[in-house]
C-alpha cells in the first residue's frame, strides 16, 4: 500500500467502458513521510490537498469490485 497526496485530477473525454463515471486524480507518492516527486493516476473519491492511501495492481481491481476493469491504483482511504 502507497501514500500520497491528491494534486488535481485528470479530465477523460473518452474512458474503457468499465471505467465510465469514475474520477481520476493525480497523486503524488510519498516515502517515509517524505514528497518523492513521481505521480501516479488514481481514481475513485478524494479531493485535492487530501493525502490518501492507494492500492496497487490486482488488489485494486478488486477494491473497485470490477475485476475487468483495466486498473492497476486505487484510492482505498483518506488519511485523517
Amino acid at each position: 500500500m502507497l501514500r500520497g497526496i491528491i494534486r488535481g485530477n485528470i479530465v477523460s473525454t473518452r474512458k474503457q467502458e468499465s471505467l465510465v463515471g469514475a474520477k481520476f486524480m493525480e497523486v503524488e507518492i510519498m516515502d517515509n513521510g517524505e514528497l518523492t516527486g513521481r505521480y501516479i493516476i488514481d481514481s475513485v473519491g478524494a479531493g485535492i490537498g487530501e493525502t490518501v492511501l492507494i492500492t496497487t495492481g490486482s488488489s485494486a481491481r478488486l477494491a473497485l469490485h470490477n475485476t475487468n476493469a483495466p486498473t492497476d491504483a486505487v484510492i482505498v482511504g483518506i488519511v485523517d
